[in-house]
């Protein structure tokens, strides 16, 4: 009795073991159908292997580098280096965008590369003063005004830049000058 036993257990066991077996492969052959779709379905439609966005590509990463080597040329002391620059200006992008729980985590990432923290609330600064320049519809508006702001934060708007806005949306000049600070001496 007790040898029955023993010999229908293992024939269970078999037929669960074959089962599993086979149940693991199907799983795996799914999902590796479901990822060998074609690597390039951006690409249909292009001729052979033209590809427009890497000429795009390398002026940016260009246009990037002179952004850095701007900076540091501009800029004495770790406000220049290349990760106090990028980071930096990520900060101000994030705190002008209102996402400031971002905002503060990229900020511990700024202090512990040693970068000064003033240069961020001096860039932020400028870039309050330039509000009314900044267009969301202007695709570089943003990041052109933080990049000038970060190589020159004591910069003001031009009188004539500034009163021309106000006056197209119909609200009062007066306020202008007091937004700004005076120059710094």
């Amino acid at each position: 009795m007790r040898r029955r036993v023993l010999q229908l257990q293992n024939a269970i066991l078999r037929h669960l073991a074959v089962a599993g077996l086979v149940t693991a492969m199907a799983l795996s052959a799914g999902s590796a159908l479901a990822q060998s779709g074609d690597a390039h379905p951006q690409d249909q439609g292009k001729p052979n292997g033209a590809n427009p966005a890497q000429p795009n590509d390398a002026a940016n990463n260009q246009r990037k580098t002179d952004e850095f080597v701007e900076a540091q040329q501009a800029i004495n002391g770790p406000a220049g280096n290349p990760e106090c620059v990028w980071l930096g200006r990520r900060v101000v992008n994030l705190m002008w965008r209102d996402d400031l729980d971002t905002a503060f985590r990229h900020l511990d990432l700024y202090d512990r590369f040693g970068c000064p923290g003033g240069h961020v609330q001096a860039t932020f600064r400028c870039l309050t003063r330039f509000g009314s320049l900044i267009d969301d519809k202007v695709p570089r508006s943003l990041t052109d005004r933080i990049h000038a702001c970060w190589i020159n934060p004591g910069q003001q708007p031009q009188a004539t830049t500034a009163a021309a806005p106000a006056a197209s949306t119909g609200t009062a000049a007066a306020p202008q000058p007091a937004a700004s600070p005076p120059p710094a001496k």
